[in-house]
């Protein structure tokens, strides 16, 4: 008998890219309603995931990320293209539709 082992996709982003996972929105309202999905505004926070190399200049050296692996953030509402893998969603996005990284 052969087994097979399930292979894992995973996500590296190139250059001044991140992949990024949605942070997940409250789905009941402060008086108890339920939203539909169509209802909620959509969390503008993730989590970082992975981090590109970064952004190579016009000299040719490379751009240090801002972010790194892990670190909460605010984006841009539109930004990035979402993709899924393994049953996952992502957002893949430029560091510059980066807003700010949320600090506790």
């Amino acid at each position: 008998m052969t087994t097979q082992t399930e292979k894992k996709t995973t996500l590296k982003p190139v250059g001044n890219r991140v992949v990024l996972k949605r942070l997940e929105t409250e789905e009941t309202s402060a008086g108890g309603i339920i939203l539909p999905e169509s209802a909620q505004k959509k969390q503008e926070s993730a989590l970082v995931i992975a981090v590109g190399k970064g952004k190579t200049s016009s000299d040719g050296h490379t751009l240090p990320m801002t972010v790194k692996e892990g670190d909460t953030v605010l984006m841009d509402k539109y930004a990035g293209q979402e993709v899924t893998v393994n049953d996952e969603t992502f957002i893949i996005a430029k560091e510059d539709d980066i807003i700010a990284i949320i600090e506790n």
